[in-house]
């Protein structure tokens, strides 16, 4: 009998398979937090998991709902502040992985989370950049979490926070970014990666279920589907994990 889970589930182990022993991880707020427990107890126990706000290498015995939430600094190796973990961030001898979420996203992988609708007059107004954009612009990578929906997939941001991969090619490395860009974006429907050369979004994984034309219909952009492939389900021994060690109160995973 196939197993049940849910949409944060199957996002955060999709994106915890991307860490490995010694990578940074800086997590966000939300499914980057459950997604970077998941990648310690699961993946990369040799991972090093840190927050904005100073908590650096936490124990993470219980998930922090947020990153102002006093469990990131339990049990830590360090507890700084936002410079300190800041220049982590860009420290060229550290491969540092940043999970983000953001309300819009484009084919280049470049990011909103200021507003939606004209910036003077929004129909939406967000909590803004915070650290995204300084993240985006010096981490070594970034995976994005987003929830796949054609308003949010679009052709042209309705502003830019945190760049990606800009208008593709090189342009990201000619304004000035020589390290980093955008590494995958995992949905509620799959995983996207990014062209090698041209640096366009293109669908690398759908998940168990979810049919290629239906990610096709969700994104507000030509996405190239031909490498696609279907996703690895999560095994039994990933769920309990998930479920009994990382958020045993299903305050994540329920969703």
């Amino acid at each position: 009998m196939a197993l049940e889970y849910s949409d944060n589930e199957m996002m955060a182990i999709s994106a915890g398979r991307f860490v490995k022993d010694g990578d940074i991880v800086f997590a966000g707020t939300g499914v980057s937090m459950l997604a970077a427990t998941a990648a310690k107890r699961i993946y990369a126990p040799k991972a090093v998991i840190f927050f904005e706000t100073g908590g650096i290498d936490p124990s993470l015995d219980e998930i922090p709902m947020a990153v102002s939430d006093l469990r990131v600094m339990s049990g830590t190796c360090l507890n700084s502040g936002l410079i300190e973990a800041f220049s982590i961030v860009g420290h060229r001898k550290l491969h540092t992985i940043a999970f983000l979420g953001a309300a819009q996203i484009d084919k280049y992988g470049n990011l909103n989370t200021t507003s939606i609708g004209d910036y003077h007059r929004p129909k939406t107004r967000f909590s803004g950049s915070g650290g995204a954009c300084d993240v985006a612009s010096f981490a070594s990578g970034v995976i994005t979490f987003m929830q796949h929906e054609k308003r949010r997939f679009v052709e042209r941001l309705d502003y830019l926070t945190s760049v990606g991969w800009y208008k593709g090619g090189d342009s990201r490395t000619r304004l000035g970014l020589v390290r980093g860009g955008a590494l995958a974006v995992v949905t509620n429907l799959g995983v996207m990666r990014f062209h090698d050369e041209t640096k366009e979004m293109y669908l690398d994984e759908y998940y168990p279920g979810v049919s290629i034309e239906k990610i096709i219909e969700n994104t507000g952009f030509e996405i190239d589907v031909s490498r696609a492939k279907q996703a690895v389900p999560p095994t039994e021994d990933e769920l309990m994990t998930l479920r009994n060690e990382v958020d045993p109160q299903r305050l994540i995973c329920k969703a």
